[in-house]
Protein backbone atom coordinates (compact mmCIF):
# COMPACT_ATOMS: atom_id res chain seq x y z
CA UNK A 1 0.00 0.00 0.00
CA UNK A 2 2.64 2.43 0.99
CA UNK A 3 4.52 1.74 -2.22
CA UNK A 4 1.79 3.66 -4.12
CA UNK A 5 3.33 7.15 -2.28
CA UNK A 6 6.60 6.16 -3.07
CA UNK A 7 7.32 7.31 -6.73
CA UNK A 8 10.15 10.14 -8.25
CA UNK A 9 8.32 10.19 -11.56
CA UNK A 10 6.16 13.73 -11.64
CA UNK A 11 2.40 12.55 -9.86
CA UNK A 12 -0.37 12.04 -12.26
CA UNK A 13 -3.90 13.30 -11.27
CA UNK A 14 -6.93 10.94 -9.77
CA UNK A 15 -9.76 13.49 -10.31
CA UNK A 16 -12.63 13.18 -13.15
CA UNK A 17 -13.05 16.25 -15.72
CA UNK A 18 -16.15 16.93 -13.98
CA UNK A 19 -14.69 17.69 -10.41
CA UNK A 20 -11.86 19.60 -11.84
CA UNK A 21 -14.95 21.96 -12.98
CA UNK A 22 -16.45 21.68 -9.64
CA UNK A 23 -13.29 23.38 -8.77
CA UNK A 24 -13.16 25.95 -11.01
CA UNK A 25 -16.44 27.01 -10.49
CA UNK A 26 -17.26 26.58 -6.71
CA UNK A 27 -13.33 27.66 -5.21
CA UNK A 28 -13.70 23.79 -3.75
CA UNK A 29 -14.70 20.22 -4.54
CA UNK A 30 -15.24 17.65 -2.59
CA UNK A 31 -14.05 14.08 -3.08
CA UNK A 32 -15.76 11.35 -0.83
CA UNK A 33 -13.58 8.11 -0.45
CA UNK A 34 -10.17 9.25 -2.15
CA UNK A 35 -8.48 7.17 0.50
CA UNK A 36 -9.67 3.30 1.53
CA UNK A 37 -10.49 2.07 4.53
CA UNK A 38 -6.66 0.17 5.04
CA UNK A 39 -4.99 3.84 3.86
CA UNK A 40 -7.26 5.76 6.75
CA UNK A 41 -6.08 3.59 9.05
CA UNK A 42 -2.37 4.05 7.83
CA UNK A 43 -2.60 7.43 7.80
CA UNK A 44 -4.30 7.58 11.05
CA UNK A 45 -1.33 5.69 12.73
CA UNK A 46 1.04 8.30 11.16
CA UNK A 47 -1.00 10.89 12.45
CA UNK A 48 -0.85 9.60 16.10
CA UNK A 49 3.11 9.26 16.03
CA UNK A 50 3.51 12.42 15.39
CA UNK A 51 1.15 13.73 18.28
CA UNK A 52 3.60 11.75 20.47
CA UNK A 53 6.37 13.71 19.43
CA UNK A 54 8.38 15.75 21.86
CA UNK A 55 8.54 19.32 21.79
CA UNK A 56 11.94 20.18 19.50
CA UNK A 57 13.39 23.42 19.08
CA UNK A 58 14.29 23.92 15.37
CA UNK A 59 12.52 20.76 14.62
CA UNK A 60 8.76 20.22 13.78
CA UNK A 61 6.44 23.17 14.99
CA UNK A 62 3.93 21.81 17.71
CA UNK A 63 0.82 24.77 18.50
CA UNK A 64 -0.81 24.38 21.60
CA UNK A 65 -4.47 26.01 23.01
CA UNK A 66 -6.06 26.20 26.37
CA UNK A 67 -9.07 25.21 27.12
CA UNK A 68 -11.42 26.98 29.59
CA UNK A 69 -13.15 26.50 32.49
CA UNK A 70 -14.34 24.18 34.08
CA UNK A 71 -11.58 22.11 33.21
CA UNK A 72 -8.92 24.01 31.65
CA UNK A 73 -5.70 22.42 30.30
CA UNK A 74 -3.43 22.53 27.63
CA UNK A 75 -4.01 20.94 24.27
CA UNK A 76 -2.45 19.93 20.89
CA UNK A 77 -3.97 22.50 18.40
CA UNK A 78 -1.99 21.45 15.18
CA UNK A 79 1.49 20.43 14.15
CA UNK A 80 3.48 21.72 11.20
CA UNK A 81 6.63 21.27 9.17
CA UNK A 82 6.15 17.51 10.06
CA UNK A 83 7.40 16.11 6.54
CA UNK A 84 11.07 16.71 7.14
CA UNK A 85 11.16 14.09 9.58
CA UNK A 86 8.29 11.92 8.04
CA UNK A 87 9.60 9.76 5.00
CA UNK A 88 5.45 8.34 4.73
CA UNK A 89 3.80 11.66 4.76
CA UNK A 90 6.77 13.11 2.79
CA UNK A 91 6.03 10.56 0.07
CA UNK A 92 2.13 10.97 0.37
CA UNK A 93 2.03 15.11 -0.49
CA UNK A 94 3.64 13.80 -3.54
CA UNK A 95 1.49 11.54 -4.49
CA UNK A 96 -1.74 10.87 -7.45
CA UNK A 97 -4.03 11.71 -4.68
CA UNK A 98 -2.33 15.02 -3.56
CA UNK A 99 -0.04 16.65 -5.67
CA UNK A 100 -0.78 14.88 -8.93
CA UNK A 101 -4.69 15.94 -8.41
CA UNK A 102 -3.24 19.32 -7.45
CA UNK A 103 -1.66 19.40 -11.35
CA UNK A 104 -4.93 19.05 -12.35
CA UNK A 105 -6.49 21.70 -10.54
CA UNK A 106 -3.99 24.15 -11.66
CA UNK A 107 -3.27 23.23 -15.03
CA UNK A 108 0.41 22.89 -14.30
CA UNK A 109 2.42 21.66 -12.24
CA UNK A 110 2.14 22.16 -8.02
CA UNK A 111 4.93 22.18 -5.69
CA UNK A 112 4.59 21.98 -1.92
CA UNK A 113 4.16 25.37 0.01
CA UNK A 114 3.51 24.11 3.17
CA UNK A 115 2.02 21.03 5.53
CA UNK A 116 0.24 20.60 8.53
CA UNK A 117 -2.14 18.25 11.36
CA UNK A 118 -4.86 20.13 12.68
CA UNK A 119 -5.58 17.53 16.03
CA UNK A 120 -8.54 19.58 17.12
CA UNK A 121 -9.00 17.83 20.62
CA UNK A 122 -12.07 17.32 22.62
CA UNK A 123 -13.04 21.29 23.37
CA UNK A 124 -10.41 22.45 20.76
CA UNK A 125 -11.65 26.02 19.39
CA UNK A 126 -12.82 26.41 15.53
CA UNK A 127 -11.74 29.14 13.62
CA UNK A 128 -13.41 32.20 12.33
CA UNK A 129 -14.33 32.95 8.52
CA UNK A 130 -11.53 34.00 6.89
CA UNK A 131 -9.34 33.74 3.38
CA UNK A 132 -5.87 31.67 4.00
CA UNK A 133 -4.35 35.00 1.64
CA UNK A 134 -4.93 36.63 4.15
CA UNK A 135 -1.92 35.63 6.13
CA UNK A 136 0.49 37.04 3.90
CA UNK A 137 0.62 33.90 1.66
CA UNK A 138 0.60 36.37 -1.21
CA UNK A 139 4.42 37.34 -0.98
CA UNK A 140 5.36 33.68 -1.83
CA UNK A 141 3.02 33.16 -4.57
CA UNK A 142 -0.38 34.77 -6.42
CA UNK A 143 -2.21 31.86 -5.54
CA UNK A 144 -2.91 28.34 -3.62
CA UNK A 145 -4.66 24.86 -3.54
CA UNK A 146 -5.26 23.31 0.02
CA UNK A 147 -5.59 19.75 -0.39
CA UNK A 148 -7.00 17.99 3.03
CA UNK A 149 -7.35 14.43 3.98
CA UNK A 150 -10.35 14.01 7.03
CA UNK A 151 -8.45 11.01 9.16
CA UNK A 152 -11.78 11.21 11.25
CA UNK A 153 -15.26 11.18 10.92
CA UNK A 154 -16.06 15.20 10.82
CA UNK A 155 -19.29 16.74 11.69
CA UNK A 156 -21.05 20.23 12.97
CA UNK A 157 -20.99 19.34 16.60
CA UNK A 158 -17.22 18.23 16.33
CA UNK A 159 -16.44 21.25 14.40
CA UNK A 160 -16.00 20.14 10.61
CA UNK A 161 -14.84 22.56 7.68
CA UNK A 162 -17.30 25.36 6.10
CA UNK A 163 -16.71 26.74 3.05
CA UNK A 164 -18.06 29.60 0.80
CA UNK A 165 -18.65 28.70 -3.13
CA UNK A 166 -18.06 31.44 -5.51
CA UNK A 167 -15.89 33.69 -3.68
CA UNK A 168 -12.61 32.54 -4.98
CA UNK A 169 -13.17 34.63 -8.52
CA UNK A 170 -13.25 38.28 -6.19
CA UNK A 171 -9.79 38.25 -5.05
CA UNK A 172 -8.87 39.58 -1.58
CA UNK A 173 -12.43 40.52 0.63
CA UNK A 174 -10.79 41.55 4.05
CA UNK A 175 -7.83 42.87 5.17
CA UNK A 176 -4.76 40.31 5.88
CA UNK A 177 -4.33 39.31 9.58
CA UNK A 178 -7.77 40.09 10.22
CA UNK A 179 -10.91 37.71 10.68
CA UNK A 180 -13.53 38.07 8.00
CA UNK A 181 -16.68 40.39 9.39
CA UNK A 182 -20.16 38.89 8.77
CA UNK A 183 -20.95 42.11 6.76
CA UNK A 184 -18.52 41.29 4.03
CA UNK A 185 -20.27 37.50 3.69
CA UNK A 186 -23.57 38.60 4.11
CA UNK A 187 -24.24 36.81 1.21
CA UNK A 188 -22.20 33.96 1.50
CA UNK A 189 -23.82 30.50 1.96
CA UNK A 190 -21.58 28.55 4.00
CA UNK A 191 -22.10 24.51 3.03
CA UNK A 192 -20.74 22.44 6.40
CA UNK A 193 -18.43 19.37 4.82
CA UNK A 194 -19.42 16.11 7.13
CA UNK A 195 -16.99 14.06 6.09
CA UNK A 196 -16.46 10.40 6.94
CA UNK A 197 -12.54 9.39 6.88
CA UNK A 198 -10.62 8.76 3.99
CA UNK A 199 -12.81 11.61 2.10
CA UNK A 200 -10.63 14.34 0.74
CA UNK A 201 -10.97 18.46 -0.15
CA UNK A 202 -9.29 20.93 -2.10
CA UNK A 203 -9.82 24.32 -1.58
CA UNK A 204 -8.93 27.53 -3.08
CA UNK A 205 -6.42 29.99 -0.95
CA UNK A 206 -9.79 32.52 -1.66
CA UNK A 207 -12.33 30.15 -0.55
CA UNK A 208 -13.62 31.63 3.03
CA UNK A 209 -13.67 28.75 5.10
CA UNK A 210 -14.12 28.30 9.14
CA UNK A 211 -15.49 26.04 11.21
CA UNK A 212 -16.38 25.59 14.74
CA UNK A 213 -15.46 23.99 18.15
CA UNK A 214 -15.27 20.30 18.64
CA UNK A 215 -18.35 19.73 21.44
CA UNK A 216 -17.31 16.04 21.55
CA UNK A 217 -15.73 14.01 24.05
CA UNK A 218 -13.36 12.62 20.50
CA UNK A 219 -10.32 14.28 18.53
CA UNK A 220 -11.56 15.42 14.48
CA UNK A 221 -8.35 15.44 12.87
CA UNK A 222 -7.64 16.49 9.60
CA UNK A 223 -4.67 16.45 7.24
CA UNK A 224 -3.97 19.45 5.14
CA UNK A 225 -1.17 20.04 2.42
CA UNK A 226 -0.70 22.96 0.26
CA UNK A 227 0.59 24.20 -2.67
CA UNK A 228 1.27 26.64 -5.13
CA UNK A 229 1.89 26.75 -9.27
CA UNK A 230 6.14 25.54 -9.37
CA UNK A 231 6.06 28.44 -12.01
CA UNK A 232 6.30 30.23 -9.51
CA UNK A 233 9.28 28.61 -6.49
CA UNK A 234 9.46 26.94 -4.40
CA UNK A 235 9.02 28.66 -0.96
CA UNK A 236 8.30 25.74 1.78
CA UNK A 237 11.72 26.19 3.35
CA UNK A 238 11.32 29.94 3.42
CA UNK A 239 7.83 30.03 4.64
CA UNK A 240 8.71 28.11 7.67
CA UNK A 241 11.80 29.99 7.97
CA UNK A 242 9.29 33.03 8.35
CA UNK A 243 7.08 31.29 10.69
CA UNK A 244 9.60 30.53 13.02
CA UNK A 245 10.27 34.48 13.13
CA UNK A 246 6.62 35.92 13.25
CA UNK A 247 4.60 33.32 15.21
CA UNK A 248 7.07 30.04 16.68
CA UNK A 249 5.31 27.37 18.29
CA UNK A 250 5.40 27.21 22.02
CA UNK A 251 8.64 25.45 22.44
CA UNK A 252 10.87 28.28 21.03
Amino acid sequence: MISRYTQARAPDGVLTERQVQAFRRDGYVIVPGLFGRAEIEQISTWVEEVQNWEETPGRHMMYFEQTEEPHPRRILNRVENVLPYHHEFKALATSDNMQGACNQLFGESAVLFKDKINYKMAGGSGFESHQDMQAGWSRYASTHITALISVDLSTRENGCLELAAGFHERGLIGEEWAPLSEKQFAQANYIAVEAAPGDAVFFDSLTPHRSGSNNTDRPRRILYYTYNKASEGDHLTQYYADKRQSYPPDIE
